[in-house]
């Protein structure tokens, strides 16, 4: 049965949806304004720039000096590394190279992007001059430069970057995102004071003693102690032929939490692109189990579903 121009609209902006949020939540993950901002507090007129040593040529010194551009926003320098490795994506993304790709050239930056390990001053200075050669070499290419190129060089990476994280995703795409708003929140509002991480399953301890994991089931479990308090179940598969079972997988679930606690709150999140009417008539027959329902599309794109979903978690 071919499917209706009016749904398939409905399932593409859905798609967009979900790929957009998750870019969105990318950029914040990886820090990126963070990371630019701290650069352009830096004086780098104090720091020694020996532009050969620093593999900086210099034509392209002269054309950023010439347009009164910091070279600090431009040139990789060792000592900026050294303070915060995680400004390694900063001038890689300036570089436009994947993180992939540097690994072929025997400088893994993923451990320093995301600030696992401090930087030593030998591999500094390798990082430094692999990528001002590029950047160099770039800025050469442009018979004139405006500062604001970096911005896109930068952003065309990090697009790159995301997308490959987009396409690495196994299974639920919906359900990332959704966690990743959860977790963001947490983060945002301070509440977490220590993460954990055993292979999938990643707990986050908050400052009031409660425990948020985030697994496989239920999708998201709300701890006081080893007592669950709520649990989250979300299925987001936007085929309607499957929407019955997977809405009896969520449903197994969310009882499964009840019979450990009876007390424990329930959420239910699905798509409302694959809802049929059975599956309605379902949802609202398992009201013993399912306390609130929202549909996927609600949480992603209704600031004020967003916002009542979150005060049912309690952050």
């Amino acid at each position: 049965m071919s499917t209706s121009p009016r749904k398939e609209k409905q399932v593409w902006t859905l798609d967009q949806i979900t790929k957009s949020t998750f870019f969105h939540q990318k950029l914040h993950e990886w820090g990126l304004l963070e990371i630019a901002s701290e650069l352009e507090q830096i004086k780098g007129e104090e720091l020694k720039w020996n532009i050969n040593k620093l593999n900086i040529t210099s034509k392209a010194w002269n054309k950023i000096i010439h347009r009164g551009i910091k070279p600090v926003r431009v040139f990789a320098h060792p000592q900026v590394l050294l303070e915060n490795p995680k400004r390694v994506s900063y001038y890689r993304m300036l570089a436009m190279v994947s993180q992939k790709s540097m690994s072929k050239v025997k400088l893994n930056v993923i451990k320093y992007e995301m600030g696992r390990v401090g930087l030593d001053r030998k591999t500094a200075l390798a990082l430094s001059r692999h990528l001002n050669r590029i950047i160099s070499t770039l800025i050469e290419h442009d018979k004139e430069i405006d500062s604001r190129e970096f911005d896109i060089w930068r952003g065309m990476c990090a697009g790159s970057q995301a997308q490959g994280s987009w396409q690495n995703i196994k299974g639920d795409r919906s359900e990332i995102v959704i966690k990743d708003l959860i977790r963001k929140r947490l983060i945002d509002e301070g509440l977490v004071v220590r993460k954990k991480i055993h292979g999938k399953v990643e707990e986050l301890e908050l400052n009031d003693g409660r425990k948020f994991v985030l697994a496989g089931e239920p999708d998201v479990g709300v701890y006081s102690g080893n007592m669950i308090q709520l649990a989250v179940e979300i299925k987001g598969g936007i085929d309607p032929a499957g929407v019955l079972e997977r809405f009896g997988a969520a449903l197994k679930s969310l009882r499964r939490c009840k019979q450990a606690n009876p007390e424990s709150a329930t959420v239910l999140l699905m798509q409302g692109v694959s809802l049929t009417r059975k599956v309605k008539e379902e949802i609202n027959k398992a009201s013993d189990v399912i306390d609130y329902f929202f549909t996927i599309e609600e949480i992603t794109t209704n600031e004020k579903q967003r916002k009542r979903f979150f005060e049912i978690l309690g952050i």
